[in-house]
């Protein structure tokens, strides 16, 4: 006789302890996901990142800053338009620094990091590698240190900067990329559960009043 109320209280236990998953289910605030994807999507369409432009920015410093010290070095040693000539058009290996200047890192890292926007870590370590290898067989074989002071720094601070550029595009750059991605993949997700948990919102007018009765009816 007793099973019909047991069932009810039964019934009633398990919606009142659903009741806190449901809380748990409401707490989720659709509009702040919409507000995350749509910044993570503002972001794609600018098709590069704040971080990738830095990077960027940072090669193209150090293709200008080299070019800086070797027209410093082309004034030096007495004259642009004299200097020039013997380093470029009477290139010798042991003696020139134009070798040093030449733009490869710069064409190959924008080109991949830019252009193609790469998510990876092998044009810079072949850049790097190629740059370390030169570099260090032009200080060996060279004789650049007869030369003064700009024999040990165009090499040392291109040595530096390429370095530089290897360890922030590796410890920042494809890191917080990949990181923002994991975020848009989670708030996609969450929006699409939160839509299908919220399938609308209820208007205005969608509340309303019933109209009042008649008095005595």
């Amino acid at each position: 006789m007793n099973r019909v109320p047991d069932d009810a209280e039964n019934a009633h236990s398990s919606s009142v302890e659903s009741c806190p998953s449901l809380r748990d289910v409401h707490s989720i605030n659709p509009a702040q996901l919409m507000a995350r994807i749509e910044s993570y999507e503002g972001r794609e369409k600018k098709g590069i990142s704040d971080v990738r432009r830095t990077f960027c920015l940072f090669v193209t410093f150090d293709l200008l800053f080299i070019t800086l010290l070797w027209i410093i070095e082309l004034n030096v040693k007495g004259g642009i338009e004299t200097t020039l000539e013997k380093e470029v058009l009477q290139y010798d290996y042991s003696s020139s620094y134009f070798d040093i200047f030449l733009i490869f890192r710069f064409k190959v890292l924008i080109l991949a990091y830019a252009m193609c926007r790469l998510r990876h870590w092998w044009a810079i370590a072949f850049t790097t590698a190629v740059t370390s290898a030169f570099l260090l067989a032009k200080v060996i074989i060279s004789q650049l240190f007869s030369q003064g002071a700009f024999g040990y720094v165009l090499p040392i601070i291109s040595f530096i900067l390429a370095w530089i550029e290897t360890w922030f595009l590796d410890f920042k750059v494809l890191p917080q990329e990949a990181e923002e991605e994991n975020r848009f993949l989670i708030a996609q997700d969450a929006s699409e559960r939160a839509a299908l948990l919220h399938p609308g919102v209820l208007s205005d007018g969608q509340f309303y009043s019933p109209p009042e009765s008649v008095a005595g009816s």
